[in-house]
């Protein structure tokens, strides 16, 4: 999938469940939990069946969990 920029130049990339689950390693119902609870990023619709995630999102959530742990 191509990678579009925004007005900052940002590159946005749209990933998939099987990806957010390789990247953070959580379940499928884990992800889901969270996102209710909101400590985890939302999914963006694509379509009327179609979800998919905003990487730059889904790392920033992994780099403020490394962050967590390196302030304790």
């Amino acid at each position: 999938m191509a990678a579009h920029t925004n007005a900052n130049q940002t590159p946005r990339r749209f990933i998939k469940l099987a990806e957010v689950k390789t990247l953070t390693t959580l379940s499928t119902s884990e992800i889901y939990r969270r996102i209710a609870a909101g400590t985890f990023p939302a999914q963006v619709t694509l379509g009327p069946k179609s979800v998919a995630w905003i990487e730059a999102e889904v790392l920033a959530w992994c780099d403020a969990l490394v962050a967590q742990r390196k302030a304790a």
